[in-house]
């Protein structure tokens, strides 16, 4: 037979030894970074089911506008959408039949559609230019200009509305299509400019002068290096802008007429017209939520990825 051989010496007691390995897993805790002790404590089993009774809750409004979208108009006014579960025969897409036959409806989602998208590009466009030049150009007057566009973060949009509605009357473009969007591209431009510029900035200087030594001027090296690096900060801007247009209502009532009115008026209108039409409204509301949801989990991978991951080797 073998032998079992101990680890420990003769005569020695193991105590300490455990002693001084618990203080010393203490200590290395007691460093740790304040994030990573609540990432730690937000990955137990307990706060795992609160979050996920959280998102339960948070979820139910929406659950119950897809249900209500799904129901007739007679359902919808004898019962709660929650009756569905015991009676799903009441489902059915007439609803939706209908609003899609519906031109008003879907004149106003093109009409949205039209809007947000040049009103995303371009911001995301010009604020990527404008960020990289504040972040690793220097010109006359680079630091008061940024201030100034840092000042312009705090302008609300209700300053604007009278001037600028003055300002789009005399050139002609008051309550059209180019008006909204050249009013939430000015809005859009200064968060940009302060989101874009402060990500580009962090950038290593090593990557930009290596480019440099190749040959790559300033156009292509904002093509070729930072606007792959930037594509985290570019397509949360991205999010940002599209839902921010996507739901807008205010400037779309006072820049808008009726032939180029959002889906959100459209819908507003429905309601002063027909107040109980909660059938039309209710999957008109849903259709006009799901486009963004569609939009953000797309771009989902981009939003969260790391900032610099694989940048630097």
């Amino acid at each position: 037979m073998t032998a079992r051989t101990s680890t420990t010496a003769p005569g020695s007691d193991p105590a300490p030894a455990r002693e001084g390995a618990t203080k010393a897993t203490e200590v290395t805790k007691a460093r740790q970074p304040l994030a990573s002790r609540l990432a730690g404590w937000a990955g137990t089993g307990a706060v795992r089911v609160f979050l996920l009774l959280v998102a339960v809750f948070w979820l139910t409004p929406t659950v119950g506008l897809l249900v209500s979208s799904l129901r007739g108009p007679a359902d919808i006014g004898e019962s709660g959408w929650w009756q569905v579960f015991t009676a799903p025969a009441q489902l059915t897409l007439e609803n939706y039949e209908g609003l899609l036959k519906n031109e008003a409806i879907t004149d106003s989602l093109v009409s949205s559609i039209v809007i947000t998208v040049p009103s995303t590009l371009l911001v995301v466009v010009i604020g990527a230019l404008a960020g990289y030049a504040f972040a690793w150009m220097d010109f006359p007057g680079r630091d008061w200009w940024f201030l100034i566009v840092v000042g312009l973060l705090v302008v609300p949009v209700q300053v604007a509305l009278i001037p600028l509605s003055k300002l789009f009357g005399q050139i002609g473009i008051f309550e059209t299509t180019i008006g909204v969007i050249l009013f939430h591209v000015g809005f859009g431009l200064p968060f940009a400019i302060f989101l874009l510029r402060n990500f580009f900035a962090e950038i290593p200087r090593e990557l930009l002068e290596a480019a440099r030594l190749d040959g790559a001027g300033e156009l292509r090296l904002f093509v070729r290096v930072v606007l792959p690096l930037g594509g985290p900060a570019i397509a949360s801007l991205g999010i940002f802008q599209f839902l921010w247009v996507w739901n807008d209502m205010l400037i779309a009532l006072i820049f808008a007429d009726t032939d180029s009115a959002p889906i959100t008026v459209a819908l507003q209108r429905q309601v002063r017209q027909f107040g109980n039409n909660i059938d039309v409204l209710a999957s008109g509301a849903f259709l006009s939520m799901v486009i963004p949801l569609a939009v953000f989990f797309a771009f989902q991978r981009q939003f969260v990825s790391g900032v610099m991951s694989g940048a630097v080797k």
